[in-house]
């Protein structure tokens, strides 16, 4: 089972370099597994790239009208954020020994307590699971 990383669905929705690896990825996955910090992460990432001109209005309402109708289809499986996340995504900041995001700790506990395989785009997210022992798969290596 999978949990996805916010740097995947964002190459999936947006035209990004590795989007035909999130593609491939995704549609081969039954039910991958989200959380709604992925959700707002995308939406953020959408409003930068409209801050940026990378995209303009219209293509950030229509990825976010379709990522939004894949949540509505069921397309994803959320998984609640509890304080034991909390907790131990603070616990592992608070080590000082990796360089860990918030909301990169939050998505790495939700991962570990569930004993999901994070999949990402990011080297260093991904060098962080592996650290903390848990289970990654960095797509642009293995796709």
């Amino acid at each position: 089972m999978y949990y996805i990383d916010t740097s995947v669905l964002v190459a999936y929705y947006c035209p990004e370099p590795c989007a035909d690896k999130a593609d491939d990825f995704l549609s081969e996955t039954d039910t991958p597994y989200i959380s709604i910090l992925t959700e707002i992460e995308i939406f953020s990432a959408l409003s930068r790239k409209l801050r940026n001109k990378e995209m303009d209005q219209t293509a950030a309402k229509r990825i976010a009208a379709r990522f939004l109708l894949h949540l509505e289809g069921h397309y994803y499986k959320y998984l609640p954020l509890g304080a034991n996340h909390y907790a131990l995504a603070r616990e592992w900041i608070s080590q000082f020994r990796l360089p860990l995001k918030t909301l990169d700790a939050l998505h790495l506990a939700l991962a570990s307590c569930e004993n999901l395989t994070i999949v990402t785009l990011d080297r260093q997210l991904h060098q962080n699971a592996k650290k903390l022992e848990i289970k990654s798969l960095l797509l642009d290596e293995q796709r």
